[in-house]
């Protein structure tokens, strides 16, 4: 059977691109996994038992726990509504780009973009997975495997590395694996890792799944990731973040999955940042850069003018100045107090 695909001359997009002086580098193109090629992947690494394990616990699955609960469990659980229905399934040639390289690299130039990096949709939640060894399994899996598809297309797209960050040292195993090995060169590191408070983890698993702390990398971080951040640096790459806060306090409603979706990226992505800053991760690698991948810019234009003013209203030697409670004149202040309190303050000022 011949279906024809029906294709646009020139798009809007390209008609723009055409008008501008300079080429369009999409950083965030979204491509989904063929899975039966992923899991042949995944079973070279890590066998047959952990595939079939992975089928039964797909990453992010945890996030739909709210389907099979009923309304008085979610509201009991305060499970956070996740979205539904993410692919672009009214246009079937869409649907089949976003999993086939060949196609998706003959389609770039309709969408007006000269260059892609590709963000895999499973890769960018394998970072994530709780256990260890499925994490690191499937991070290596998924990074072979994109690797491999798309290779022969590399004039026009390349593939992020998923570098899992548990711990420094599994990340710095598998970043040296992707560049070094499988010669990718941009890479998706995870924005945090949700971590058990120890005082809470007497009370059980289930407890301690929920009260946890996020760990940022930077700032009070259970590990020092300085040699990390080094090798990044050493390999020349930038490590960038599509991270998710759905689920954290603010975006937690059971009811309403868009809630819990708006802003969501720059949420994760300002705790992230913020962490590195104050952590001293960019003073300390003031050659890194770091990308914070669909959370728009305002976070970023926010958290800039934040960190000024607190700088400016915060720093040592204007609380000495300003705020320092030993430079009080009390015998003014008494007066004051005195003339203007009345009755509110009388005899009470002792």
């Amino acid at each position: 059977m011949t279906i024809a695909l029906d294709r646009p001359q020139k798009t809007r997009s390209a008609q723009i691109r055409e008008k501008l002086g300079y080429p369009i580098i999409d950083t965030d193109v979204h491509t989904q996994e063929f899975e039966p090629a992923v899991l042949d992947y995944l079973e070279q690494v890590g066998g047959t038992a952990l595939v079939e394990r992975f089928k039964e616990n797909l990453p992010g699955s945890s996030r739909f726990k709210w389907y099979k609960q009923t309304w008085e469990e979610r509201f009991a659980y305060r499970s956070n509504r996740p979205n539904w229905w993410g692919r672009p399934t009214k246009n079937t040639l869409n649907l089949a780009t976003i999993s086939l390289p060949k196609l998706l690299h003959e389609r770039l130039q309709e969408a007006g973009t000269d260059f892609a990096v590709v963000y895999p949709n499973l890769a960018t939640m394998a970072p994530n997975i709780g256990n260890e060894e499925m994490r690191r399994a499937v991070c290596r899996a998924v990074n072979h495997y994109h690797a491999d598809i798309f290779r022969p297309y590399s004039d026009r797209l390349t593939p992020i590395a998923a570098i899992p960050l548990h711990t420094p040292e599994e990340g710095i195993e598998e970043l040296e694996y992707a560049v070094n090995v499988l010669g990718l060169k941009a890479i998706q590191i995870p924005g945090y890792v949700r971590r058990p408070i120890p005082a809470f983890e007497k009370y059980g698993k289930e407890v301690a799944n929920e009260v946890v702390w996020i760990d940022n990398f930077g700032l009070d971080s259970q590990y020092d990731y300085d040699p990390f951040w080094a090798k990044c640096v050493e390999l020349k790459v930038v490590p960038t973040t599509h991270a998710s806060s759905q689920g954290w306090t603010t975006q937690r409603s059971v009811t309403n999955a868009q809630y819990n979706h708006i802003n969501h990226f720059a949420f994760a992505a300002e705790a992230l940042c913020k962490s590195l800053f104050f952590g001293g991760v960019t003073r300390r690698f003031p050659q890194l850069k770091f990308a914070f991948l669909e959370g728009g810019s305002a976070w970023g234009a926010s958290l800039y003018a934040d960190i000024i003013w607190h700088w400016e209203t915060r720093n040592k030697q204007h609380l000495l100045s300003n705020n320092n409670p030993a430079i009080i004149d009390k015998e003014a202040l008494v007066e004051l107090y005195t003339r203007y309190g009345g009755e509110l303050v009388d005899g009470r000022l002792d």
